[in-house]
Order: C-alpha cells, then structure tokens, then sequence
C-alpha cells in the first residue's frame, strides 16, 4: 500500500529557515569570489599607478571637495569615470606646477593633511596626487581628540 507523506515531513518555519539560510551561503559565496576580483583589480591598478608616477614641486593655492563636474577636470576624466564617482564628492586640489595652475585629485589620506599656502614636493600619477613632502608653508597639526566628561 502507497500512501502520499512526504520523505522530509517538515513544519512550514523550518522550510522557511533552511530557504533563507541556503540564499545567504550563496550570497557570501558571491561575495567572496567578488570581493577576490576586486582585490586583484586594485592591485594591478596600483602596479600602474606606481609606475606612472612623477615626481613635481607645486604650491598648493586651494584644497575642496567638489563634485566632478564642478572640479574643472579635462572632459576625458568625466567621460571615463563611472556614474557614481560624478555623483559623489571627490578632495580636489589647486596647485601652480611651474606657469600652470591645474586641478589634481588627491588621495583621501593625503587630502587630509595637504595645507593651502603651501610648497610640496607631490608624487603625481597622471591627474592623482598619491603622496607628497612639504617644502615650505604652514605645519599639519593633526586634530585634537576631545575629552569626555572631564576625564584625563
């Protein structure tokens, strides 16, 4: 005699659960193997960048954080840079390198620490300012933690 149960007689929650947690495997499944791609990208992407590298004495006339459209970039930049980056703001700095004054983008750690008035010597790869050494002008003093409650 046959009768219809089923092999697995499971509740509906238990079902539910074992759904859920198969999606979330494979979504870290995905993750993962992205999150590979991406971390090879951005190692040959530094490789370039290093290799392109030069070295310039600018004065930094201004430092903002400026749309890409609003920065002044060449036109180039904005065609080859993806829909978010224009959306988003990126450290813009003004230098005068020798007769020109031009618009570089700047690593956000070194952005941080670039001061307005200031000689450096800039590690530039193409429009990107990868790091830099202040020849003259005003000292980076990094901000002071605030104290909680009166605590020492």
């Amino acid at each position: 005699m046959i009768t219809n149960t089923p092999v697995l007689a499971l509740a509906t929650w238990s079902i539910v659960l074992i759904v859920i947690l198969v999606v979330l495997v494979a979504a870290l499944i995905g993750l993962y193997f992205f999150g590979r791609n991406a971390e090879k990208k951005q190692a040959e992407q530094q490789k370039t960048m290093e290799a392109n590298a030069q070295t310039i004495n600018a004065f930094v006339i201004d430092k903002k954080k400026l749309k890409l459209k609003e920065a002044g970039l060449p036109s180039i930049v904005l065609e080859q840079s993806p829909k978010y980056a224009r959306i988003s703001k990126v450290p813009i700095v003004k230098v005068k390198a020798g007769p020109r004054v031009m618009n570089l983008i700047a690593d956000p750690k070194v952005y941080e620490q670039i001061l307005p008035k200031q000689d450096i010597k800039a590690t530039v790869s193409g429009l990107y300012i990868t790091s830099f050494k202040r020849i003259r002008g005003p000292v980076y003093e990094p901000p002071k933690k605030k104290k909680r409650f009166g605590r020492k």
